[in-house]
């Protein structure tokens, strides 16, 4: 079933407009795979990730810290994106999060993310040499390295091609 009750574009470019906020996103969604985290183990993680030091200085997670419990949070609470509960100093996602995430992954001109390429590439390509290796008939006449090696040729192709667009995108945003 698809979701018809996503965040506008508005929003979600409210939230995406502050690195700290894009920061819990990624953390929430990406690191801690959807669970709740805390306050403190998010503003830690921001703080590393700013500062680049492990651990960071504390005058930095002080920062973070205060900045994500008075401002961040509660506004990506207002906008449907967190459940952020103040006594216990804890973040959940909520299932807007997703919604803003797809927004912060590299897609193609096709609105794939090219992680979902490289997936579908991945699992057709083991499916074909399963297939092969079990003597399915039309597959199976195939050996299994010529499987193997064009689909490592195809992956090359397309990271070739992600990184060759991304390159001319980059040319085209630095002259306009």
């Amino acid at each position: 079933m698809f979701r018809t009750d996503t965040l506008p574009e508005g929003t979600i470019y409210e939230v995406l407009a502050n690195d700290r906020r894009r920061e819990t996103i990624r953390h929430l969604t990406v690191e801690s795979s959807g669970e709740p985290t805390t306050l403190h183990e998010l503003s830690q993680e921001i703080a590393a990730s700013e500062t680049g030091e492990s651990p960071p200085p504390r005058a930095a997670r002080e920062s973070v810290y205060n900045s994500l419990h008075q401002t961040h949070l509660p506004k990506l609470e207002e906008l449907g994106v967190v459940d952020y509960d103040r006594e216990a100093r804890e973040v959940h996602p909520s299932e807007h999060a997703r919604d803003v995430d797809q927004y912060m992954e590299v897609v193609t001109s096709h609105g794939v993310t090219w992680s979902e390429v490289y997936r579908s590439l991945g699992v057709a390509s083991l499916t074909l040499v399963l297939w092969s290796l079990v003597g399915l008939p039309v597959v199976s006449a195939v050996d299994p390295v010529l499987w193997t090696s064009g689909s490592l040729a195809l992956f090359a192709l397309l990271v070739t091609y992600q990184l060759w667009t991304n390159r001319w995108y980059i040319r085209q945003s630095l002259r306009d």
